[in-house]
């Protein structure tokens, strides 16, 4: 029973898996019967076909050796059988081209696309004799029972391009294009431009060698050399180099979907009888294109290019000699004059520091005797007197008293032991703690007041911002370096052009690097760097030379001289200009940091160093500043990363803001002598109360306050600009943070200067008109915007243009050009800037 009843049970299994399975497809009685057609180009062959029957088109055509014809295929299969396609197979002497229609491709998240009228170009074999004939075969054939179809065999008008002929051309997904181009005699390289008035649909522009296969459909068409994609731009320049045969393709394929250049999504038909996976119908996908090859610049034009880039920074050395001989001069002369006047020999200020000018305080009146420090008028005698009283009475223990002699100080012997003051023990002790709140805390405070810390300490803690940011660029600077090489690698490798953004209409290639001119415009940068840290060392040499003969003005004269903020700033330059050719290796959304990351260092240094100008004992140290940084810049990378888009970081960063700025403010405004504890908000209010409410008393320290309201009116405006606008190029929007404050406290130091009856010499004076002419110029090629990473890289190429100088440098190189003499020129301000206290005792320049 148990036997029969499991037979019974594998029976019927049996037969429900028979039922289950599906109905079976059509299979012929025997083998198909074959049918074989003459067939001739330029005709239209409307026949069907079915399981039974195999087509085959036999065509022949002549070809000459050194004429390239085209041959395009195009089908179009009237029948609707998606499941049971028809095959065409061309067979050709040396390849082999196969395709089914429905065509299907595959898109985002693997859509199906489905073409009904599919073309393909024929790729050609090299005809061996003078005039050779040759043949191909057209198979047709198909499992479905009944399916018609149109065969159509053409040559391909100008089908090789010509050089500087523009040619006009259709393209689809299923009916993509490729011409052939060889290379004249004499042209090395050339560029292949493609414009098209539609932005969509997307397309794929690819360089091929002239070998079979010819991988022109979406799917494969970044098989094999270099392609990207493209919207309404796309150029390739082209070396010939690269090409053996001294030929290649210009391939064009429509893609299926334009999310990849920026566009949206199809959505997916909304039917009742549609399943997920049937494929899409996209009618008419067409786009117009037009394609153009011209020659590429010469290599001589890369020689005078580069002549030109060196000519131009190597000026600024030859003219900076000039000043220095002609100051030389002009020193020797006045030497000469006051030594026949029987006068101290007293040299004239100058770009490398080599002098100074006789002060009207040596001459029997002081230079301020007509300005009140604070006041916008000028104020009495007896005011005057009075402030100049205030200002110097408390300092008598230090003897900084009135226009007292220097004889005494130029006997004054220097200390030899550089280890033996330290700066932490000056400040530790409880009476010097009590004398910087008296000192600092007056109304009206002079230099003198802020420079009482011995200067060799002084100097090697400003050293120190030179040792750290030269160890900051080693290490930052070795990866940067690995990191781009391996970017131009993987481009050339790849062939994928949208990996990188450059300006394709002007990128002049040279060896691996696809862009060399972008690379060669930054060399001001590092030269003008090197001349600044040059001026700088000998500036230092000859204030350490009047410090050995101890020369009265360099020991107790003028703004104190500290160069480790100077030489941090040169160095700052050099590596700007570094990291920028590192970034236009490759720019893209990945490696914008490395373009910016020395920018916030430079607008950091030199706010730091307008502030140490007259505070050079309560600047910030080097290790604060530098952490500081490091944390703009993190916020750079994080805004960059998370920042688009993202409310949350908005908010956040927004807030940082301001109580940063806030926290900045209370710091500058109190010289640093309030403390951040449990008790701050008791006195806050203490304050408002006793200033607000019990008497309304303005601000002890009003200039301060002047700036202080005006820089948190600015940064307050730009955290509420962030917030509502929410910018993508969060970068370029920190770097607009620095810089508004920058240019902010400058324009005050600058107002402040004069209020305080000082002046401006002629170098920094020429200096600042100059600077701010060329920053105005540099300025305007900046934000042409010839490319952005905040946009995909066929919509970063509309913005491309072609070179407008040397045929070689675009609008970007000449703002690497002006930016770096900019930046020269804003340096040398700041270092010539008060060159004409340079005579004026510490105890007679106010401090602001």
């Amino acid at each position: 029973m148990a036997g029969t009843g499991a037979a019974a049970l594998a029976r019927a299994l049996l037969a429900w898996a028979l039922l289950a399975l599906p109905p079976a497809m059509p299979q012929p009685c025997g083998r198909p019967e074959v049918r074989e057609k003459e067939a001739r180009f330029n005709t239209t062959y409307s026949d069907w076909v079915n399981a039974d029957l195999l087509n085959i088109y036999a065509f022949n055509h002549s070809v000459r050796r050194n004429r390239t014809e085209g041959v395009r295929v195009s089908v179009n299969v009237l029948s609707d059988h998606k499941d049971l396609p028809v095959l065409f197979v061309v067979r050709q002497k040396e390849a082999v081209v196969s395709f089914q229609v429905p065509l299907i491709l595959r898109g985002q998240f693997q859509r199906k696309y489905a073409y009904q009228e599919v073309s393909r170009t024929l790729c050609q074999p090299q005809a061996k004799a003078e005039v050779e004939t040759q043949h191909f075969y057209v198979d047709v054939s198909t499992l479905s029972l009944n399916a018609s179809y149109q065969l159509r065999v053409t040559h391909v008008e100008n089908f090789v391009l010509r050089t500087n002929e523009r040619f006009s051309f259709n393209a689809t997904a299923a009916q993509p294009q490729y011409f052939k181009y060889e290379f004249p005699e004499g042209v090395d390289s050339v560029i292949v431009k493609v414009t098209s008035a539609m932005a969509f649909p997307c397309s794929v522009i690819s360089i091929q060698d002239v070998v079979c296969p010819v991988y022109d459909l979406d799917n494969n068409v970044a098989f094999i050399g270099m392609y990207q994609t493209m919207t309404k731009k796309a150029a390739i320049t082209v070396q010939k180099k690269d090409f053996p045969s001294n030929s290649f393709y210009v391939v064009v394929v429509v893609k299926t979907e334009d999310e990849v250049c920026g566009g949206a999504l199809p959505y997916y038909p909304l039917s009742r009888d549609a399943l997920p996976d049937d494929p899409v119908d996209q009618h008419n996908r067409q786009k117009t294109l037009e394609v153009m090859v011209s020659p590429a610049i010469t290599s001589e034009a890369y020689v005078r290019s580069m002549l030109f880039c060196l000519g131009i920074f190597l000026s600024f050395y030859v003219l900076t000699l000039l000043i220095a001989c002609w100051e030389s001069c002009r020193q020797q002369k006045r030497k000469g004059l006051l030594a026949a006047m029987d006068s101290p020999s007293l040299d004239t200020a100058s770009l490398l520091g080599h002098g100074r000018s006789v002060p009207d305080s040596f001459l029997g009146h002081s230079p301020y005797d007509s300005y009140g420090y604070g006041s916008f008028g000028n104020g009495s005698s007896s005011s005057t007197e009075g402030v100049t009283d205030s200002l110097c009475s408390v300092e008598v223990p230090y003897g900084y008293v009135g226009e007292r002699s220097l004889e005494h100080v130029a006997g004054r012997p220097r200390m030899d032991s550089l280890s033996s003051v330290e700066e932490d023990d000056y400040d530790t002790l409880a009476d010097i703690d009590y004398d910087k709140n008296v000192i600092r805390t007056k109304q009206y405070l002079c230099v003198a007041d802020l420079a009482r810390k011995d200067k060799r300490v002084l100097r090697k803690k400003y050293q120190i911002y030179f040792w750290n940011i030269a160890t900051i660029a080693v290490f930052y600077a070795l990866p940067v370096i690995q990191l781009v090489i391996t970017y131009q690698t993987v481009v050339n490798v790849t062939g994928n052009q949208d990996i990188c953004y450059y300006n394709f209409l002007c990128a002049h290639p040279l060896g691996n690097l696809s862009a060399f001119n972008n690379i060669l415009s930054n060399l001001g940068y590092v030269l003008l760097g090197l001349l600044f840290l040059l001026i700088i060392l000998q500036r230092e040499i000859n204030y350490n030379r009047a410090l050995m003969r101890n020369d009265a003005y360099a020991l107790e004269c003028g703004i104190p001289k500290h160069f480790g903020l100077f030489y941090a700033m040169g160095t700052a330059l050099m590596m700007e200009g570094l990291l920028s050719a590192c970034y236009h290796v490759c720019p893209n959304y990945t490696n914008f940091q490395f373009d910016t990351s020395f920018m916030y260092m430079i607008a950091g240094l030199c706010m730091l160093k307008l502030y140490q100008k007259r505070h050079p004992d309560i600047n910030a140290s080097a290790y604060s500043a530098y952490a500081c940084l490091a944390l703009v810049i993190f916020f750079s990378v994080v805004g960059v990363v998370f920042g688009k888009g993202n409310t949350a970081f908005w908010i956040v960063f927004s807030v940082i803001h301001i109580v940063a700025t806030l926290l900045l403010s209370t710091q500058l405004y109190y010289m640093g002598r309030w403390k951040l504890d449990t008790g701050i908000l008791r006195r806050i209010l203490h304050v408002l109360y006793t200033d607000c409410i019990r008497q309304c008393s303005g601000p002890m320290y009003v200039d301060r306050m002047v700036l202080l309201v005006m820089g948190n009116i600015i940064n307050w405006s730009l955290a509420a600009y962030g917030l509502i606008v929410r910018p993508n190029d969060f970068a370029s929007y920190l770097l607009a943070i620095g810089i508004c404050n920058l240019l902010l406290y400058f324009a005050f130091y600058i107002i402040m200067k004069l209020r305080s009856g000082e002046r401006i010499k002629l170098i920094p004076l020429l200096c600042i008109i100059g600077t701010s002419v060329v920053w105005g110029f540099a300025l305007f090629f900046f934000f042409q915007g010839l490319s952005t990473w905040q946009k995909t890289p066929a919509e970063s190429r509309e913005h491309n243009r072609d070179c407008i100088l040397l045929d070689f440098f675009d609008d970007h190189d000449i703002w690497h050009f002006l930016s770096s003499i900019a930046m020269f020129g804003s340096f040398l301000v700041l270092l010539t800037l008060d060159d004409d206290l340079d005579c004026v005792q510490r105890d007679k320049i106010y401090v602001f």
